[in-house]
C-alpha cells in the first residue's frame, strides 16, 4: 500500500468481536484525501468501532491500517494523532474547569510533545495560535469562560477545534451534532466545515464523521458507508445508499423519510 495510490487511509480485513458479538468483520475500507465520509448504522452496528481502530484506542484482532501507506495498526493513539489523524468524541472530552483558552493551549501542548503547558500557557504563538483557531469555529468570546458554564453546543464545537490543533490529515467525528438541539444542528454543522474548508487547521483535512440524523446526512456527506451488524452493506453517493434497500430495512428504517430527505 503506497502514497501514490492517492488514498490517504485504508483499512484492510479489519475483525473485532467481544465475545459472541461481532463488532467489525472483514471492514475494508479506502478513504482519499478530501472526502466528507458519513458512516451510518443503528446503535452497535460497528460504527464507533471502525473509527476507534483508526486512532488506535481499540486494536483489531486481525487486519492492518494504512495511513499514506504506513502501517499504523500497531501504533498507540498518541503515535498515531502526532501522525495526523485527530478524533473528537460523542461526549466532548474537556477540562470542566479551565477556560475555553486553556483547553485549546492544553490540546495544543497534547499535540506538540517538545511543549510544556506551562511554556504554551505564556507563549505568545501558541495563544495566538489558539485564539485564531478559536475564531474560526465562533468561539472566540467565550475564550474566557471556564467550560463548565458552556451549553452542549458550544462544548461540541470546542471539542473539535481542539482536535485541530495538531493539524491532522484526517479528522474523525463521533456523532457532532448528538446533544445539540434540532435548531442547532446544520449551524454548527456549517461551522465545522465552514471552519475546515478555510483552512482553520492550516491545510486541507479529511472528514469522517459517524452521523444519525440523515437530514445532517443528506446535506454534508460526499459519500457514506452504511454498517449493520459489523459489516458494510453500502458503500457509495449520500444519494445512492439511503435509497438502497437493505439501508432502509436496516438503519433508516423507513423508505419515505430518506426519499424525503432528497425531495
Amino acid at each position: 500500500m503506497t502514497a501514490q495510490n492517492k488514498t490517504l487511509l485504508s483499512a484492510r480485513g479489519l475483525n473485532r468481536s467481544f465475545g459472541a458479538v461481532v463488532a467489525a468483520a472483514d471492514i475494508s475500507i479506502d478513504i482519499s484525501p478530501g472526502e466528507r465520509l458519513c458512516l451510518i448504522g443503528s446503535n452497535g452496528a460497528g460504527k464507533t468501532t471502525f473509527v476507534n481502530m483508526i486512532t488506535g484506542y481499540l486494536k483489531p484482532t486481525s487486519g492492518q491500517i494504512f495511513l499514506d501507506g504506513e502501517d499504523i495498526t500497531p501504533l498507540a493513539p498518541r503515535d498515531i494523532t502526532r501522525r495526523g489523524v485527530a478524533r473528537s468524541f460523542q461526549i466532548p472530552q474537556l477540562c470542566l474547569h479551565l477556560t475555553v483558552l486553556d483547553n485549546m493551549l492544553a490540546s495544543l501542548h497534547c499535540s506538540q510533545a517538545s511543549r510544556s503547558f506551562f511554556n504554551s500557557s505564556h507563549d505568545p504563538v501558541a495563544v495566538d495560535a489558539s485564539r485564531k483557531l478559536l475564531d474560526s469555529f465562533g468561539l472566540l468570546m467565550h475564550a474566557a469562560r471556564p467550560v463548565l458554564e458552556l451549553p452542549g453546543g458550544v462544548r461540541k464545537l470546542l471539542d473539535i477545534a481542539m482536535a485541530l490543533t495538531g493539524q491532522p490529515k484526517l479528522l474523525m467525528l463521533d456523532e457532532p451534532t448528538s446533544g445539540v438541539s434540532a435548531d442547532e444542528k446544520f449551524a454548527t454543522m456549517d461551522t465545522v466545515i465552514n471552519a475546515i474548508d478555510r483552512g482553520a487547521s492550516g491545510h486541507p483535512v479529511t472528514v469522517v464523521f459517524v452521523e444519525h440524523d440523515m437530514d445532517i446526512v443528506a446535506r454534508y456527506a460526499s459519500r457514506v458507508i452504511a454498517f449493520y451488524s459489523g459489516r458494510v452493506i453500502a458503500d457509495g453517493s449520500s444519494a445512492s445508499v439511503l435509497a438502497d434497500p437493505e439501508v432502509q430495512r436496516y438503519v433508516t428504517g423507513s423508505v419515505k423519510s430518506t426519499a424525503e430527505a432528497f425531495a
